[in-house]
């Protein structure tokens, strides 16, 4: 348990510390990245972006590498700093109350404390629930249902059982040995909250091959920096300067974009394919071979055979220019698609 309890005691030491760096018209990115410091400086790696999540933003909110937001009068912070110690996982937050939420934080602040009561052996996870939809209740505010508290492993933030904000009948019981985050969130509002656009966390799903050596160098290194928790956009570019360009342009726009690598074409990963059809409606294949002949007509006309009917415009295809591969690197890259060819035919299926 000596990591768990070191990364406990970095995580509490860090959250004291970035409450009083909260102030109005303190940038939200310098918040981030004295924490990010600090984290290192006590001998932890942070566990995830921290969260600096501002008024009707519930949770998960991190600074983008460009940033400008400021800290306002009348703001309601929610601060949220994780630490890991060898992935053992140390995760904390407060509410930071730069306006008058004085019942908000208060009703939070009760429904914590007597659900951290009942955090042994044998408790009915239901019942803690209950607790905090009771205390939350008493004071006219209203629980927020789909955020939850969570049990935590090594490298695995998100661990399974999930600790609710109400009582939602879980019979199950707390077992010797699980570790969670308890995070009770009362609000003046409906009490469900919704997904919003855009993100700066990530996370690392699945490693597939990929052409492109600067890709495949990135990929390495979140794999083996990060593991399967969560990094901040902004780690990422400060190592990888193009990380991520053309996903960075379209995020822009307000346009999400799911990309899909096939490792190989024989066996080609056909239900891959059909899941991300059936969830976006529209396709560009990309690829640096010919055109004419080349890979992506394949891929084309397997869309076509097995999942026309979910198109709503038709796949568009960027490749190679139809010459030898120059050997000269500027010639090279007119042969191949470019970022901007790649933005611009996404944007094309979306007219």
């Amino acid at each position: 348990m000596e990591d768990w309890e070191k990364a406990g005691l970095i995580a509490a030491e860090v959250l004291e510390f970035g409450k009083k760096l909260i102030n109005v018209d303190v940038p939200l990115l310098e918040v981030a990245e004295k924490i990010d410091e600090k984290i290192i400086s006590l001998g932890g790696k942070p566990a995830f972006p921290v969260n600096i999540s501002i008024n009707h933003i519930a949770a998960h909110y991190s600074p983008y590498p460009d940033d400008t937001t400021t800290f306002k009068e009348g703001d309601l912070v929610k601060l949220d700093v994780g630490v890991h110690i060898n992935g053992a996982i140390g995760d904390t937050a407060c509410t930071v109350d730069l306006g008058d939420n004085k019942e908000l934080i208060e009703a939070s602040k009760k429904a914590l404390e007597e659900a951290l009561k009942m955090f042994v052996p044998g408790t009915k996870i239901g019942e803690i629930g209950k607790v905090v939809q009771n205390i939350i209740k008493e004071y006219n505010l209203t629980p927020i249902i789909n955020l939850t508290g969570h049990q935590v492993e090594k490298y695995n933030l998100h661990a399974g059982t999930v600790i609710p904000n109400y009582d939602n009948g879980d019979p199950n019981k707390l077992k010797e040995g699980q570790i969670f985050a308890v995070e009770p969130f009362a609000t003046n509002g409906e009490g469900k909250v919704i997904e919003g656009k855009p993100s700066s966390i990530y996370k690392l799903m699945e490693i597939k091959q990929v052409r492109d050596p600067k890709i495949r160098k990135m990929i390495q290194f979140i794999a083996e920096e990060y593991h399967e928790l969560p990094f901040a956009k902004r780690w990422i570019v400060k190592k990888f300067p193009n990380a991520n360009f053309a996903l960075t342009l379209l995020e822009k726009e307000g346009i999400s974009v799911e990309v899909v690598y096939l490792r190989t074409l024989l066996p080609m990963d056909k239900e891959t394919i059909k899941k991300s059809v059936m969830k976006t409606n529209r396709v560009v294949i990309v690829e640096e071979d010919t055109k004419t002949g080349g890979t992506g007509a394949e891929i084309g006309m397997t869309i076509v055979e097995e999942c026309f009917d979910y198109l709503d415009a038709p796949i568009k295809r960027i490749a190679g220019a139809d010459v030898p591969m120059p050997k000269a690197p500027n010639l090279e890259k007119l042969a191949i698609p470019s970022v901007e060819s790649i933005v611009e035919g996404i944007r094309e299926v979306l007219r």
